[in-house]
């Protein structure tokens, strides 16, 4: 059943996240910091098994320098640096195994799937744990270190997935001038984060995002896991002020302030885990080119295998127009 406003409410609706004066120069810093290391540390082929796709095992500098393992997928036989999509994954899973995710690299794109920190319990494995100082929290990830920005577990997960991009970028099987994003919920909430934070991205795909508009999604959805910062503010009442702080900095709202690239983003009308009114919030405050997509009979599975052809036809169609235009990204390899 629907859960959140009318349609036409929907496109009408603005979040009251508050933007806060530093998160520029915040995100600067944090960036900046994990710069200070080495981006690529390791590109090793595997044997998968596979006679179609050839398949790597990347480790790059993320957070602070901390090691992040990713897969590199690439179409055997493909001539010349190819297009690439950079996953991200949804909450609580990880790159997986090497035989897994194997449709972008039959579409014939260089694919660079990225570990979650921490995370891989659910769906997919991991393998990169996961850092930084721990005080109580709920279960899960979306309280770890919230008390401060400097400590909130997405910190160190954003940082990961912008120099993913950057070190897909370095690789000689990718087009650094055509470089697209996708992630679907926590993995759609990251690659909003990415578009606020990258330039010159071909194309930004957000699946029915996570981590968007906290100040609502903490109290019109009881589903986890939103309901983590509603269950941590019941037992630490008087952090709210401060936890909605910290949350401020990593609100998919004010990444999409911030993104220029082309997006395409999905919504399910009737998803209670990320409720549509959520992912209007970072779709109506998107600054570059836009566009929606909503399944109104659909939960948080959104539009399954038509998201997944969905996504092919915008990616295609961004690579092409990319390729198209010259770039100083494809010209300086």
């Amino acid at each position: 059943m629907f859960l959140d406003l009318p349609e036409p409410e929907l496109r009408a609706y603005r979040s009251s996240q508050s933007d806060p004066d530093d998160f520029d120069a915040f995100w600067v810093d944090t960036i900046d910091g994990a710069r200070a290391h080495p981006l690529v540390v390791g590109v090793e082929q595997v044997d998968a098994g596979l006679t179609t796709v050839d398949v790597f095992d990347v480790r790059f500098g993320g957070y602070d320098g901390e090691e992040i393992a990713a897969w590199l997928r690439l179409p055997r036989g493909a001539d010349g640096p190819l297009p690439a999509v950079v996953q991200f994954h949804g909450y609580g899973r990880g790159r997986g195994d090497a035989v897994e995710s194997l449709l972008w690299a039959s579409a014939g794109y260089a694919h660079f799937e990225m570990d979650t920190r921490g995370q891989g319990w659910s769906g997919s494995r991991g393998v990169t744990p996961d850092s930084g100082r721990t005080t109580p929290q709920m279960p899960g990830f979306v309280t770890r270190g919230v008390e401060h920005r400097s400590t909130y577990y997405y910190r160190r997960l954003f940082t990961d997935a912008v120099r993913a991009v950057e070190a897909a970028r370095t690789l000689e099987a990718v087009d650094a001038s055509r470089v697209a994003v996708l992630g679907i919920s926590q993995g759609g909430g990251i690659a909003l984060a990415v578009a606020g934070l990258v330039p010159d991205l071909a194309h930004v795909v957000a699946r029915v995002p996570f981590l968007c508009d906290f100040p609502r999604a903490s109290v019109v959805t009881d589903r986890m896991p939103f309901r983590e910062i509603a269950d941590y503010l019941a037992h630490f009442r008087e952090r709210t002020e401060q936890v909605h702080e910290t949350l401020s900095y990593f609100d998919g709202v004010n990444f999409a302030k911030r993104a220029t690239a082309p997006a395409t983003i999905t919504a399910a009308l009737m998803d209670p885990i990320c409720p549509p009114s959520t992912v209007y919030a970072a779709y109506n405050a998107y600054a570059g080119p836009k566009r929606i997509h909503t399944w109104p009979y659909n939960a948080h599975e959104g539009g399954g295998v038509d998201d997944d052809l969905l996504s092919l036809r915008v990616l295609r169609d961004a690579f092409a127009a990319q390729d198209a235009v010259p770039s100083p990204l494809r010209s300086g390899m």
